[in-house]
């Protein structure tokens, strides 16, 4: 033979589009919300944001370059993706250190453990997440106060996430949780003026990137769809109030950009919307009866674990064939 056949890791599209194009694309979406994690929490989210990005380039080019010996694979920009929602997981007073072991369990172990790009099972900046979380649960737990701390970075001011006074309440007041959701403000919460993560404290910032990604067509409409519809209607037959809900701790930022991972989501589209509303159901089921306030990552990280599963009895018509052929 003289021409030889070249052999990759799913998932396989025939199109012009390439790994590089679609990782960009959502690095690019995810500028809005990169812009407002900077100016809620300055310098520590700039800090997080740099290490973070750099540790996952440095272990992957170390594994490839040292442990599977082959070309590297940082410039697709996997790499990039990776550390930039790892830190968009992460309080912008973590410490140094601490980013750089998020960053070599996400890339180290979540991704190149599983043989690099296309083959990792589970998503690698989630990975990396719920292991400082679980390892770490202080420092993890530990939220400075947004726009007071522009300029502070390990010693920020903190104070509690609106997830974590919806289901304790507020030990400084004393107010109830169900006093706690009637004073809060949902456009502080649209607009990314709470506590949390750095990725996700602006909602409007990530329905923007969502916007981008639609209309570039890097993900589709049914995943998104599935898991806030899901999570909204679960939460309003359990008398939640799914506006603070929805605008509140990691929801969306999952939903959008994490749960939509092509290699850790299914293939077909009814697939997707099964695996989208399991996320949505689980979530709400561990922040009302859980021992975290939070669980998008615990419910993304869970249904990763089931894709094989429901490729394997959730497959799309093939081509050239009715869909119901008798």
């Amino acid at each position: 033979m003289n021409q030889l056949l070249t052999v990759a890791a799913s998932p396989h599209l025939h199109t012009q589009r390439t790994v590089s194009t679609c990782m960009w694309n959502v690095i690019i979406a995810l500028l809005p919300a990169l812009a407002a994690s900077l100016w809620f929490f300055g310098v520590g989210a700039a800090i997080v944001i740099t290490t973070a990005i750099a540790g996952c380039i440095a272990t992957e080019y170390a594994v490839d370059r040292w442990l599977l010996k082959r070309q590297s694979s940082i410039l697709n920009g996997s790499a990039v993706l990776t550390g930039l929602l790892l830190a968009f997981n992460l309080p912008s007073n973590l410490p140094v250190w601490l980013v750089l072991i998020g960053s070599v369990v996400a890339v180290g172990i979540g991704k190149m453990a599983f043989g690099g790009l296309g083959c990792n099972i589970w998503n690698p900046a989630l990975v990396g997440r719920v292991f400082l979380l679980i390892s770490f649960p202080v420092q993890m737990t530990t939220w400075p106060v947004p726009l007071a701390n522009r300029w502070a970075y390990t010693d920020a001011t903190t104070g509690a996430t609106t997830l974590q006074l919806l289901k304790l309440g507020d030990a400084t007041t004393g107010a109830t949780p169900g006093e706690v959701a009637r004073q809060i403000d949902l456009w502080d919460n649209a607009i990314g003026a709470m506590g949390g993560s750095l990725g996700e404290v602006s909602a409007i910032a990530l329905c923007l990137g969502l916007a981008y990604l639609l209309l570039t067509r890097t993900i589709t409409w049914h995943i998104p769809v599935a898991v806030v519809g899901s999570f909204a209607l679960f939460t309003w037959a359990i008398g939640g109030n799914v506006a603070i809900e929805i605008l509140s701790g990691g929801l969306l930022l999952g939903a959008f950009f994490m749960a939509t991972d092509y290699v850790t989501s299914p293939m077909s589209h009814k697939g997707m919307l099964l695996f989208g509303a399991m996320i949505g159901i689980i979530t709400v089921i561990i922040r009302q009866w859980g021992a975290y306030p939070e669980g998008m990552s615990f419910a993304i990280l869970l249904m990763n674990s089931f894709v094989p599963l429901i490729d394997r009895y959730i497959k799309p018509t093939p081509f050239g064939e009715r869909r119901n052929k008798k």
